[in-house]
């Protein structure tokens, strides 16, 4: 009953829908008749931030595999992180016959862990969550926390030229959810790491999607604290806007938002979603039953241009290029990463050369809590990803 009903469903809800053809059976499918779902938080329509990045990671990797994103993408958008919500739009996905579905939001993690018991002949594949199953149902997410190093150092040299210590960050959340936590705390290891004497002031909006909490927490931070750098974990643009309005700097997330704030924004960290929405259509499309063998659950990072940082804009400090550049190499070698107890300074010689200075040294967190020691080894993947629940020092929550 509930298949048939999610057939009734399609069809009325086809014009909120880009087309996917006819019915089929989930599973394999040759070129022509493979369908690829999706569920997004926002509007597929929008210009900038979460969604936008994942809409256009999707037609992209659709494009470069031969598929066409106007007949063989179906999209239910502006679902809430509601297990009824996400079900429906699980069923109206079904019912147009998709033979992967995507959900992009951490809230949607219940429905689709049900929906793949359900619909056993369809590959359910869900962001920054953390179940799965051995058989349809995986979660992918990546390094970003490396990405928001990155653009910390940006916004920590352009708070040295200016002279201005305080730093602002809108977050969705902080430390209820490990992503949010990280973000932040890489974030201010990079800011620091260019200027030790910044300070980063969180306020909390505890809401993924609110364009007018998004500006009005940017103003307060600058209104309360002068912050001179906003950043941000939210989906919008609202915090850059509201900097470039207030004549401060800033640096975006999921997107690049330069056109959005062009006399503000730094850079922005942000994913290539590209990268592994072509893994995983690929293997949907060539063997369905040996997805979770050849996909399994995704956990990409700078290494494998899965995450990265905006082209930095003119707004930045000098040298901000060749410092980030340095740092990258460092990362993607493998031979540091963030959350260990080595921290990393620069020298920046007159005619722009870079040295980077490496210093073993406790990782602290805000209340003066020994993370790592010195010269220990970076936090694991685990934590990073699942069990991160504080601030580290230079971290101020408002």
């Amino acid at each position: 009953m509930k298949k048939l009903l999610a057939l009734v469903m399609a069809g009325a809800m086809a014009l909120g829908l880009v087309a996917c053809g006819q019915p089929a059976e989930g599973g394999s499918a040759g070129d022509d008749e493979f369908k690829v779902g999706a569920i997004y938080i926002n509007s597929q329509n929008d210009t900038s931030g979460y969604t936008f990045q994942h809409h256009q990671g999707i037609t992209t990797a659709m494009e470069q595999l031969g598929l066409d994103p106007e007949s063989q993408l179906a999209i239910v958008d502006n679902v809430k992180e509601e297990d009824g919500a996400v079900s429906n739009a699980i069923d109206i996905l079904a019912g147009q016959g998709c033979d992967i579905i995507f959900g992009i939001s951490f809230g949607y993690i219940n429905a689709m862990d049900a929906a793949a018991k359900e619909y056993p002949d369809i590959i359910f594949s869900h962001a920054t969550g953390y179940m799965s199953n051995e058989t349809n149902f995986n979660n992918y997410f990546g390094r970003i926390y490396q990405a928001r190093y990155l653009s910390g150092v940006a916004a920590g040299l352009k708070s040295l030229e200016t002279g201005n210590n305080a730093i602002g960050y809108v977050a969705a959340y902080n430390t209820e959810y490990a992503e949010t936590c990280s973000g932040i705390n890489a974030f201010t290891l990079g800011v620091q790491s260019a200027n030790p004497n910044a300070k980063v002031y969180v306020n909390q909006i505890s809401t993924w999607g609110d364009e007018a909490k998004e500006k009005s927490a940017a103003q307060a931070l600058i209104d309360t604290y002068n912050c001179g750098v906003i950043a941000q974990h939210c989906d919008s643009a609202q915090p850059q806007m509201c900097a470039a309005d207030n004549g401060v700097f800033g640096v975006g997330y999921n997107s690049d938002m330069t056109d959005k704030a062009p006399t503000a924004h730094l850079t922005a960290a942000i994913w290539h979603w590209d990268v592994y929405y072509k893994e995983a259509i690929a293997a949907a499309q060539e063997d369905p039953q040996g997805f979770m063998n050849s996909v399994g659950n995704y956990y990409g990072g700078l290494a494998e241009n899965f995450v990265g940082i905006s082209p930095l804009t003119n707004n930045c400090a000098d040298n901000t290029q060749a410092v980030v550049d340095a740092v990258s190499d460092l990362i993607v070698s493998g031979e540091w990463d963030v959350f260990s107890g080595v921290k990393l300074s620069y020298n920046i010689g007159e005619d722009g050369s870079v040295e980077i200075v490496r210093t073993d040294a406790d990782l602290k967190d805000n209340q003066g809590n020994v993370i790592v020691p010195a010269g220990g080894q970076s936090i694991t993947d685990e934590v990073i990803k699942g069990s991160m629940d504080y601030n580290v020092e230079g971290v101020v929550v408002g």
